[in-house]
């Protein structure tokens, strides 16, 4: 027998360790999680350094400076590099629909429906879009780049982990948790951001290798680039109980002002479709746009990091920020319509600041006087990003993390809670579903609905199915199927087609000995037009039951041809959901 150097032998046996302990532990899962914030922290730091550096390069900034808040003097420049890189982009688009066709999966959708399953090829392609696209001045921001990535090295790993699917979910949401801690030095923030909008849910098991991959990620970034750190606010005063009535009057403005925004990137997205202009070349026509926007207020550039603190530092006429609000989202819009790759959370950040600066201005004339603009900045900052991004929580500890002020997060959490009353009870999507909406998916959270699309006829249904001609006559049917022999028996056609069910206790039943004995057996069938398709899902299914009100239906190869190759009875199917959703309980609160 062969027997294996010590080396060997030891790298096995790491490698066994590494795969069982995240399996049999939660302490296993917590490492892992510190690991995969280690690797969010480390990309979040990279990624911004490159745009840092592109952006000192192409629009020729001072060290330190950030693009939206720079004052560039060149027009042209500011003008030119938004086109250059929607041709860039476009090239890179051109070359992926030959080379990679099947479309890009984020976190949300990964968690969804996947179980976490995310290819890290595809993230880091994400990842150069998003590089690509705010580097050359694209109105987007990075964290869609941040958090596809580091989801993408946590799906990675946790393949190779051979992580359960649960498990898989909460890793991802390990990854997204540490992305969103590094880029706003906010681990509380990424935390339920991973919590609302990619794992879905809450829970105990999660808690602790989501919360330590935030810190840990925080932790590292910091450490690499200790002066990119979140967003700087100010004092923002006292807070009185009468403050609470303008905070929910901004939070309704804000929640339709999302809708808005939302309903107006889906148009731009949907004109951009209806067009005859190639994919790849749309980017180059949005730069154009984004280019003459920018050369109005250069403002508009980037994710809108500097110019967020100019204008909370700043004293701006109001019209300035009227204005500056319009063109950003306009060139929001435009940029993710024509095809940039980017998100909208910071762009949302920086609105909403404009739109509670806005809401400052009106405040005297609607006889309130005592919150300070900032705090008018915050609460509107906090309402908009809920309008659009989602996650009441996380925008909440946004603030608290921001501010530092606890009588403020209460008066922005009353407003974030209105805002996404507003949006989730008339439009009912936040931007990331939304897009999902479009596309004709059904998902509305990152809630995992994947294992009920998983669990599908096919693999439920019986095969081993009994056949009749559905001209048969009866006696030869009650020969062939005595009573007891079988409950159901499916008709086919004599091309194969289904012609329906019967019920063999039926045809014994209802009949007098001599009577009737040569009609066809098809005078019993039931349930002749109604059928199960082998893709459909058992909650669709169990949908079926309950409309046809039948105990069982044929499973048919498809709705043409109709050739019958399975059964499946309603028992069944409900048996096995509650089975299947008991499990997926179970792993949730760690029971399994």
């Amino acid at each position: 027998m062969r027997r294996l150097r010590p080396s060997v032998l030891y790298r096995f046996v790491s490698i066994e360790l590494m795969r069982r302990l995240p399996r049999r532990s939660e302490f296993g899962l917590l490492f892992a999680g510190a690991l995969v914030g280690v690797a969010a922290g480390l990309c979040v730091s990279t990624m911004t350094f490159i745009a840092h550096t592109m952006h000192a390069v192409i629009f020729r900034l001072e060290p330190g400076e950030r693009l939206s808040g720079a004052a560039v003097d060149e027009k042209a420049l500011i003008f030119v590099a938004p086109i250059v890189g929607g041709v860039l982009l476009g090239l890179l688009l051109f070359g992926l629909s030959r080379w990679r066709k099947r479309p890009l999966v984020d976190p949300i959708e990964a968690n969804a429906l996947h179980g976490g399953r995310l290819s890290l090829t595809d993230s880091l392609i994400v990842a150069a879009q998003n590089l690509l696209s705010n580097g050359f001045g694209a109105s987007v921001g990075l964290e869609a780049g941040y958090t596809q990535v580091a989801s993408g090295i946590a799906s990675k790993f946790g393949s190779k982990l051979k992580l359960r699917r649960s498990d898989m979910r909460i890793l991802v949401g390990c990854g997204a948790a540490g992305a969103i801690a590094a880029a706003f030095n906010a681990p509380l923030t990424g935390a339920f951001y991973a919590f609302e909008l990619i794992i879905g849910a809450y829970t105990i098991i999660s808690l602790t290798p989501v919360v330590v991959s935030a810190l840990v990620a925080n932790l590292v970034a910091r450490l690499l680039a200790a002066s990119d750190a979140g967003i700087d606010v100010g004092s923002v005063g006292s807070i009185l109980p009468a403050d609470y009535v303008p905070a929910l009057v901004l939070g309704v403005i804000c929640g339709g002002v999302g809708i808005l925004l939302m309903q107006g990137v889906a148009f731009i997205e949907e004109i951009a479709r209806k067009s005859l202009i190639p994919g790849y070349l749309r980017p180059a026509i949005g730069g154009i746009i984004v280019g003459l926007l920018a050369m109005v207020s250069p403002q508009v550039l980037s994710g809108g990091h500097g110019a967020l603190h100019i204008n909370l530092e700043n004293d701006v006429p109001v019209l300035g920020v009227l204005g500056l609000f319009l063109l950003k989202a306009m060139a929001s819009a435009i940029s993710i319509g024509s095809g940039f790759r980017g998100g909208l959370f910071f762009a949302s950040l920086f609105m909403g600041a404009l739109l509670g600066k806005l809401f400052s201005f009106a405040a005297p004339y609607l006889g309130h006087t005592t919150l300070e603009p900032a705090s008018y900045a915050v609460v509107g900052m906090s309402s908009l990003a809920v309008s659009i991004i989602g996650g009441p929580l996380t925008m909440t500890f946004l603030a608290l993390e921001v501010t530092g002020d606890f009588p403020m997060t209460a008066l922005v959490l009353a407003s974030v809670i209105t805002a996404s009353f507003i949006v989730r009870t008339l439009f009912g999507y936040s931007f990331a579903t939304w897009r999902f909406h479009l596309r004709g998916e059904t998902i509305r959270s990152a809630h995992d609905i994947g294992w009920i699309r998983n669990l599908t006829v096919d693999k439920m249904m019986r095969a081993d199915v009994r056949t009749v001609h559905a001209d048969m006559s009866v006696k030869g049917f009650r020969a062939e199927f005595p009573i007891g022999s079988t409950q159901r028996v499916i008709l086919v056609e004599e091309t194969g087609k289904y012609a329906g069910i019967v019920l063999v206790p039926d045809v014994h039943g209802n009949l007098v000995e001599g009577e009737n004995e040569v009609a066809p057996i098809r005078s019993f069938a039931r349930h002749s037009n109604d059928i199960l398709l082998p893709n459909m899902n058992a909650r669709q299914a169990a949908a079926l039951f309950d409309e046809t009100e039948s105990e069982a239906l044929a499973v048919v190869s498809d709705l043409i041809g109709q050739n019958v190759i399975g059964l499946l009875t309603e028992s069944h199917t409900l048996r096995r959901y509650s089975e299947e959703l008991d499990r997926n309980r179970r792993e949730a609160t760690g029971e399994l």
